[in-house]
């Protein structure tokens, strides 16, 4: 019996392979934070990583995803996924819900190692992840933060519209970011990255859902 059958889950994009980390890739992880990241958009990535040690960077890196781990429940978690090139770690995408099965909603964060500053990459990896909600978890729809500094580009590519703004505490002041927001429809019409997923139905309960359909679940799409 496989008790946590998210550490099989693999989604996988043309250039792209997204899996748990192990204890050897998180260090590999954690030692890319430290050398810098890029997040073209991610306010909350800001407020994790900034202006701390590199010790301390590390550190918060691996806690993010221990704590990710350790609070996972079926009606709110946080999926951190590694991001691999060529074998080689390169960032963190997460995919993130807060009663899921009676909203349908996910939201996103990432963040990509300095050397990896491709915004080509970081549309693969957030199509990856909203392949897995809405195809895979019948998601209904989608939201990310943009710092009001920030550009939007990646969410644009992949059919985000405007949705008002979002306040975050960020070292005791206010930090205002644009909230956009992505639906079924929307995602269906910008699809443009083929997406595979390994081993995703042994995961659903994990996501509150169950294995097969049924009353008031949509069936996920395994495509």
């Amino acid at each position: 019996m496989i008790h946590w059958p998210i550490a099989a889950l693999e989604l996988a994009t043309p250039r792209l392979r997204m899996r748990l980390p192990s204890a050897r890739e998180l260090d590999e992880l954690a030692n890319l934070a430290t050398a810098g990241i890029h997040d073209p958009e991610t306010p909350s990535v800001r407020i994790l990583m900034a202006n701390h040690a590199p010790v301390q960077t590390a550190r918060r890196v691996m806690e993010h995803h221990w704590s990710s781990w350790m609070f996972w429940k079926p009606k709110d978690w946080r999926l951190t996924l590694a991001v691999f090139l060529d074998g080689t770690a390169i960032g963190t995408q997460v995919l993130a819900a807060e009663g899921f099965t009676t909203h349908r909603q996910v939201k996103t964060l990432s963040w990509l190692g300095k050397d990896f500053q491709d915004p080509g990459l970081a549309v693969e990896m957030r199509a990856a992840v909203l392949h897995l909600a809405f195809a895979g978890l019948g998601a209904r729809e989608a939201v990310a933060f943009v710092e009001k500094t920030g550009s939007p580009i990646v969410s644009r590519k992949l059919g985000y519209r405007d949705d008002g703004v979002e306040h975050f505490p960020f070292r005791g002041e206010n930090m205002a970011a644009q909230r956009l927001r992505l639906s079924r429809a929307d995602w269906e019409a910008h699809r443009r990255t083929e997406v595979g997923m390994e081993r995703l139905e042994p995961c659903l309960p994990m996501f509150g859902l169950p294995a097969a359909e049924g009353p008031g679940i949509t069936a996920p799409d395994h495509r």
